[in-house]
């Protein structure tokens, strides 16, 4: 279920800022977050985030079509390795 629309959408103020900051200083250096739930708004657009995957981070550039997605959508938290068979490590024999 998502969340209300008379709360609006879910934006960590403090990402908001930094990502005024670098529109003002023009830096392409990527904005560090570990705010996977936050939604990605139209401020984001053009913006270098590294995202937190519980591991390590995870570089994503925001696009037009993003706007209205969480930012934890874009940075998975599992590795696929593949499901078993002959060829698969560690496979059964």
């Amino acid at each position: 279920m998502g969340r209300s629309l008379k709360k609006g959408p879910y934006v960590v103020e403090r990402l908001l800022e930094k990502a005024v900051k670098v529109d003002v200083t023009g830096s392409r250096e990527p904005i560090k977050t570990w705010a996977r739930s936050c939604t990605i708004v139209p401020e984001f657009i053009g913006k270098n985030f590294a995202i937190h995957n519980g591991k390590n981070f995870i570089k994503l550039y925001v696009t037009e079509d993003m706007v209205g997605h969480k930012l934890g959508e874009f940075a998975p938290t599992r590795t696929f390795r593949s499901h078993g068979g002959k060829s698969a490590k560690g496979a059964r024999k």
